[in-house]
């Protein structure tokens, strides 16, 4: 899909685990199944973390740049650099100005509470970045996602009433999307597309939650070299 100025890919099982192996493996040791997989998805340098679950932000300078950091966003203001982070169900967030400053995110529960989204957004406008559109990419709805009171009412606090769901069964959920836009619109971005796709329920996505899935499924956001 196209925001703003830039590509953006979310991927689903079609393309294979593009996961890179956790958090012991090192950069030069990456399986080259994965690295011919995420080749095919984008063929620039990946800008990929080692997510934390944080609000940590890295800067990308050039293409690669801070491959495997531990962070859960990152954002560039350079073409030829393809941002990317991975997935299972917590929420893939791309994010484009009109300037070419782009940015992607990482937000589970804890991120979310962290305020990655919104230091994401931060860092993308100390570059130059005016207005802010974003994507969300495919992750865990309401519906699948029984979550228990104790960390629902750490969100809660944090964003309000709004965040409460009910699973399919009729017990206590958390809404990651809405979540999510409302720490994007907490940030000043109002402009918010949705996949609006459930990992859990989508037999075309990894879903760590419904199915134990060690593969990741990735967002990348890239603008290609004039």
């Amino acid at each position: 899909m196209q925001l703003g100025p830039a590509e953006v890919r979310f991927t689903g099982r079609a393309e294979g685990d593009l996961g890179h192996g956790g958090a012991s493996v090192a950069l030069d040791a990456l399986d080259q199944g994965v690295v011919a997989r995420r080749s095919a998805v984008c063929e620039l340098p990946w800008t990929w973390l080692r997510q934390v679950h944080g609000n940590t932000v890295v800067v990308v300078r050039a293409p690669g740049e801070g491959a495997g950091s531990a962070a859960d966003a990152a954002v560039t203001d350079r073409t030829g650099c393809a941002l990317a982070v991975l997935t299972a169900d917590c929420a893939p967030v791309a994010l484009a100005s009109e300037s070419g400053v782009i940015g992607v995110a990482h937000a589970g529960w804890r991120g979310l509470v962290a305020g990655v989204l919104q230091e994401t957004v931060k860092a993308m406008r100390e570059l130059g970045g005016g207005a802010v559109r974003a994507a969300i990419g495919p992750c865990i709805h309401a519906a699948c996602y029984e979550f228990g009171n104790p960390d629902l009412e750490v969100v809660a606090a944090r964003y309000g009433d709004g965040v409460r769901g009910t699973s399919s069964r009729g017990r206590t959920a958390l809404d990651l999307p809405v979540g999510v836009r409302i720490a994007l619109a907490e940030a000043g971005v109002l402009d918010v597309a949705d996949v609006d796709v459930c990992t859990s329920c989508s037999r075309e996505h990894w879903s760590w939650r419904a199915r134990r899935d060690m593969s990741r499924q990735a967002v990348v956001v890239w603008r290609a070299p004039s």
